[in-house]
């Protein structure tokens, strides 16, 4: 009866399995957008709060109508929108060096951790010591190190993305289902097939969650390096406008970088929602 009742089940539907992956996609990359949108209104309205609240002189303090005006509808907003917006593109692709650069490294060193846990009890509290340490006491010395250049830039934002990179991979990787480990080690596995059958699988989610964490903090990573060391960028850029009492000029570029940052954090979630609808550990799809 079994054979006969398995034998005349409908076959699945040829498009069930495409329909569902959409349907886990269209969800995730949701929730990103609106988390991204409700974030964005939060943070208009604690502007608009904290200026009236503090009763601010209007001189220092901007408003978002101020910045609007100062963009785009001043006499001088042209050139303002493109002073910022060239020093906008420059500290994004430093963002972006310190972002990869972070990012491998904390993979790497986590996936050694992994494997190897003498490693890890020798190189993490180092680790730790050095996160101890404020980066903008590091800043001369890596300066003095690695120049002023693009590779100064990329070990400054690099730091701030490493370590809680780190941590949060390290977790995830250890956070698979212990059965599914003894089963591959019960048929002739090794740790490293453990760690790609089993471990990063499962470590998708921490993986992704390091990589939004990751957008700001390479971001402000080259804003500072820009600020301190480089002399270049949006964040030079912040800190003359400072200096020559242009607050405008601050304001706008703080308004510009927090959009761009919001910016790259959805794509990350959007990219996030396709890969864990397909991969992850509770998609149920592919396996």
């Amino acid at each position: 009866m079994e054979p006969a009742a398995a034998a005349s089940a409908p076959p699945p539907a040829p498009g069930r399995g495409a329909h569902v992956l959409l349907t886990a996609i269209l969800l995730r990359a949701g929730r990103t957008v609106l988390s991204v949108v409700a974030s964005a209104a939060v943070i208009v309205g604690l502007w608009y709060a904290f200026i009236a609240v503090f009763d601010l002189d209007p001189l220092v303090a901007k408003d978002p109508q101020a910045v609007w005006t100062y963009l785009f509808t001043a006499d001088k907003a042209a050139e303002s929108r493109r002073t910022i917006l060239d020093g906008l593109w420059h500290t994004l692709g430093d963002a972006g060096v310190g972002y990869l650069a972070g990012t491998v490294a904390a993979i790497v060193v986590a996936v050694c951790f992994v494997l190897f846990r003498s490693v890890e009890r020798a190189l993490m509290p180092v680790a730790m010591m050095l996160r101890s340490v404020p980066l903008v006491a590091m800043i001369p010395l890596l300066t003095l190190i690695f120049g002023r250049g693009l590779t100064a830039v990329g070990v400054i934002a690099g730091i701030i993305v490493f370590f809680p990179s780190l941590v949060n991979l390290v977790f995830g990787l250890r956070s698979g289902p212990p059965a599914a480990a003894d089963l591959v080690l019960a048929y002739g596995g090794g740790p490293a097939t453990v760690l790609r059958k089993v471990a990063l699988p499962s470590a998708l989610p921490a993986l992704f969650v390091s990589a939004r964490i990751a957008v700001p903090g390479a971001v402000i990573g080259a804003l500072l390096a820009e600020w301190l060391a480089t002399g270049e960028g949006l964040g030079y850029y912040m800190q003359r406008a400072q200096q020559t009492f242009n607050y405008g000029g601050v304001w706008a570029s703080v308004v510009v970088i927090t959009v761009a940052s919001i910016a790259l954090y959805a794509i990350v979630g959007f990219i996030e929602a396709i890969v864990l609808a397909r991969y992850g550990p509770s998609s149920g799809l592919g396996r």
